[in-house]
């Protein structure tokens, strides 16, 4: 089936959920979830997805906007659900940095071999 619109929320290190909104052959629409979860031992990943068919848009969407409602107001209404944004946000930032590092890292060493590889070449050593 054709993927017509993806978004992805990562969810720290491990964990990156994706939504996609895929086409069927005859013209309709359904929406896929993914959870994909790095394997500890490094070996790729684990994946589980649920079909959310047009008819079940609403119902879903209620349903899990009344389960986390709930959590937040009745269950953990103290609980700070932001440190979760700044994580991630400084996470990202700090990957973002480490990357920029390593491309400039990896421009210097390419810019020094080829300096290296250059040769002086003085007037005595050409033969006219």
């Amino acid at each position: 089936m054709e993927s017509v619109y993806t978004t992805k929320v990562r969810a720290g290190k491990r964990r990156t959920y994706f939504f996609d909104v895929r086409k069927t052959k005859g013209e309709d629409f359904y929406i896929t979830l993914t959870e994909s979860t790095k394997r500890f031992n490094g070996q790729g990943y684990d994946r589980h997805k649920i079909f959310l068919y047009k008819e079940d848009f609403n119902r879903f969407h209620n349903g899990l906007t009344e389960v986390i409602n709930h959590v937040k107001t009745e269950l953990m209404p103290d609980f700070d659900y932001e440190q979760y944004e700044r994580r991630q946000a400084e996470w990202e930032k700090e990957n973002a940095a480490n990357a920029a590092a390593a491309k400039i890292e990896e421009s210097n060493d390419k810019t020094e071999t080829s300096s290296s590889d250059e040769t002086d070449v003085s007037e005595e050593d050409v033969s006219w």
